[in-house]
């Protein structure tokens, strides 16, 4: 089924001390993104970057407990501004990062009056607080954000408080989880699919199960960290962890999301070109999109 879709650049690496996830838009557009998009038959529109602030080459230090917080709450906050107008207009929002912390501002955006369900898949979990957090990385903190705790100016993003109900979020993928976090998770009320349970059940179970999670909702962001795929795969994000999701597992995860007609919104985040081997996660990322958006085998 063919969409309108608007594609926003997040060209954004605040949420980490690793440089180089800025360029993943980029890198991204190069790949033939758009042109392919339209092969599929969608209709496609550019809107171009969210503007974002020149990063200090002297900035935070790894001990600092200043972290870019008012930076990445002005970019999450034009970020829900630019997809908030989309969604009004009936398009699909295509967003490209940028490390994971644009998530605060895109699920701002697409969440509303009607609750939406939340697949998050990653190689973490993304839901520490800053009393939690080891490093203090806003780009381990969104998700916990988007239920309404951590830092107040991001839970606030866009209006006030939570976006979406733990009871709506799927996280796929997880395999490096930071200590504290785990306990949080374990009381979180997600559904959690470790690559445990993708070894145990297979990526078609997890991903269906995934589904019937939201046969009551109308709608499902899909926020896709390339991190989540193993790094024989996908080498070029910032914070690899060896056993991932592979190839054909990430494949069949968004064709059966795609088959459900509930996909409205989607994230691609966390590639980092400086780290890419021949621009092979790039590469790998804009064919997860296509099968995301209805590409098939036959």
């Amino acid at each position: 089924m063919s969409k309108q879709i608007s594609i926003i650049g997040v060209p954004m690496d605040f949420g980490q001390l690793l440089r180089g996830v800025d360029m993943g838009p980029a890198a991204l557009r190069y790949t033939g993104l758009i042109s392919r998009l339209r092969d599929l038959g969608h209709v496609v529109v550019d809107r171009g970057d969210v503007p974002i602030p020149i990063r200090d080459a002297d900035g935070p230090t790894p001990l600092s407990e200043d972290k870019y917080l008012d930076e990445i709450t002005r970019i999450c906050d034009a970020i829900y501004t630019a997809g908030q107008e989309v969604v009004q207009q009936g398009h699909f929002p295509l967003f490209l990062g940028g490390d994971h912390s644009i998530a605060v501002g895109t699920v701002a955006a697409v969440s509303g009056d009607d609750p939406i369900g939340l697949v998050w898949i990653d190689a973490h979990g993304d839901f520490n607080t800053p009393d939690t957090s080891p490093s203090g990385n806003i780009h381990g903190m969104p998700l916990a954000a988007l239920i309404g705790e951590g830092h107040s100016s991001l839970v606030n993003v866009g209006r006030p408080g939570r976006k979406v109900d733990p009871e709506n979020v799927v996280l796929i993928g997880q395999r490096d989880l930071d200590p504290v976090e785990k306990k949080r998770l374990k009381k979180s009320g997600f559904t959690i699919f470790t690559m445990r349970d993708i070894d145990e059940q297979g990526i078609s179970s997890v991903a269906n199960k995934t589904v019937m999670k939201f046969a009551h909702l109308k709608r499902i962001h899909l926020t896709v960290d390339m991190d989540a795929l193993d790094p024989v795969e996908a080498p070029g994000v910032g914070t690899p962890v060896p056993g991932g999701i592979s190839y054909r597992e990430a494949h069949l995860l968004m064709e059966i999301l795609a088959d459900s007609g509930k996909v409205a919104s989607m994230d691609l985040v966390e590639v980092n070109p400086i780290l890419d081997v021949a621009n092979k996660t790039a590469k790998l990322a804009v064919e997860l999109t296509l099968s995301a958006l209805g590409k098939s085998i036959l």
